[in-house]
């Protein structure tokens, strides 16, 4: 009796399929840029199109679509940073409301609410059109890669009625310091101009390295190229084929007792993924507590329990988009740093105009 049931229930299950409104059913989206989105990165554009922004979409699960290839830019593959033109024609495969799917197993992203309570500590300067952050190591600029919020989340749930919040630029997670966000479309393409390799902002970073420098000032040009190969993480290597960078390196200090350890002001010139990194790397010089491009057993002599990245970016001057006068923002390292700056015998002062 159970086997001659089973077609009718099958054809019940199919009817009742068939009968679903169409917003069940995604369908595949051809969106054309307009001029409002005008040199808008391919990622800002799904978050928006996709409604991450508001919340309605896991803001991971758009990067996986593109890193996937389910994202087509003009019938072609993109990567999250690629810069649309009016005309192109951007491919939106189906993608259910997950906040609101009960079938789908998706979940708002869990702030604790002790990151949210810090979020005010953590702003250094805002004003009508621009927030400037410091960011904690340990901490993404937005969610993705396995992380299921990051700053410009955080932000986001700390203030709740904010017209838009928008990333200028990025910083890698285990990098502290300083990052800046857009209020505005207006804003954000303004400040997005200045960060662009050809732009105005200036980005100086401190950074903690093994060894003893010999150049007081020291110019970094090794192109870098990213090696990523299936199964695993991606690097970041010197290679002759690789992308122009240039790393400006001032000696701030170095040790006076116990390891050689140099204290280093870092300019960069170009926004290469993890730049400072592998051209300290490369120089022979590697940054303190850098698990993908440091020195594992000289970390490991320095404390009981390896330290975090000693990378932090510590002054940003740049051009205020709405009147263009001149904003610069410091920041000191996290307070972690001091104990084996004093160990080293190295003291750190940090102004606008050093």
């Amino acid at each position: 009796m159970t086997a001659e049931k089973r077609p009718e229930h099958h054809r019940q299950t199919s009817q009742q399929a068939a009968d679903r409104p169409a917003v069940d059913r995604p369908r595949v989206r051809l969106e054309t840029v307009d001029a409002r989105s005008d040199g808008q990165r391919l990622d800002n554009f799904l978050l928006r199109e996709l409604g991450a922004q508001h919340d309605k979409q896991p803001r991971a699960l758009i990067y996986r679509l593109i890193r996937k290839g389910q994202v087509r830019v003009n019938k072609k593959r993109a990567k999250p940073m690629q810069r649309l033109r009016p005309g192109d024609v951007v491919r939106i495969p189906p993608v259910r409301d997950l906040r609101g799917d009960p079938d789908s197993g998706g979940k708002p992203a869990s702030i604790p609410a002790g990151w949210v309570h810090r979020v005010e500590g953590l702003i250094r300067h805002e004003d009508d059109a621009l927030l400037v952050v410091d960011k904690p190591a340990g901490l993404s600029a937005h969610a993705g890669s396995g992380y299921d919020f990051g700053l410009i989340e955080l932000l986001r749930t700390a203030r709740p009625d904010a017209a838009a919040l928008e990333l200028a630029h990025r910083i890698d997670r285990e990098t502290s310091g300083l990052l800046v966000v857009a209020k505005s479309r207006q804003a954000l393409l303004a400040l997005q101009a200045q960060f662009r390799p050809e732009g105005t902002a200036k980005k100086r970073y401190l950074a903690l390295c093994h060894g003893h420098w010999r150049e007081a000032h020291l110019r970094l040009t090794a192109p870098l190229r990213k090696d990523q190969g299936d199964g695993r993480a991606h690097r970041v290597v010197v290679d002759p084929r690789g992308k122009v960078a240039r790393t400006d390196i001032e000696r701030l200090g170095t040790s006076h007792a116990g390891p050689a350890l140099t204290l280093v002001a870092a300019t960069l010139h170009t926004g290469r993924t993890h730049q400072i990194r592998v051209h300290c790397q490369h120089a022979g010089h590697p940054i303190v507590g850098d698990s993908k491009y440091g020195d594992r057993a000289l970390d490991r002599a320095l404390a009981r329990q390896r330290p975090g990245l000693m990378l932090h970016a510590y002054r940003l001057t740049l051009a205020h988009p709405d009147h263009g006068g001149r904003l610069t923002i410091t920041s000191l390292p996290p307070d972690d740093w001091q104990p084996l700056l004093d160990r080293a015998g190295l003291r750190l002062t940090v102004s606008d105009s050093d």
